[in-house]
């Protein structure tokens, strides 16, 4: 029960090789995360702005009817 099986030094080889790793450190692959949020958030920008506009365009809608409800 105290040994480490091969499954778990599989396990802290990665780890090791996350955090202190050549190509593959922990930075970059943090990086990479933080520009896909940010790509992410910028597309919800981007659909947000329509949805206003429609938004917009029902309350005038909604005006022009003396605020009745059409369906």
């Amino acid at each position: 029960m105290g040994s480490l099986g091969p499954i778990h030094w599989i396990i802290v080889a990665v780890v090791v090789m996350l955090v202190f790793g050549g190509r593959m450190k922990l930075s970059a692959v943090m990086g990479d995360a933080a520009q896909g949020l940010r790509a992410f958030r910028e597309g919800l920008k981007d659909e947000t702005a329509p949805a206003a506009g429609n938004l917009a365009r029902v309350a005038s809608v909604a005006e022009s009817n003396g605020g009745k409800t059409v369906r």
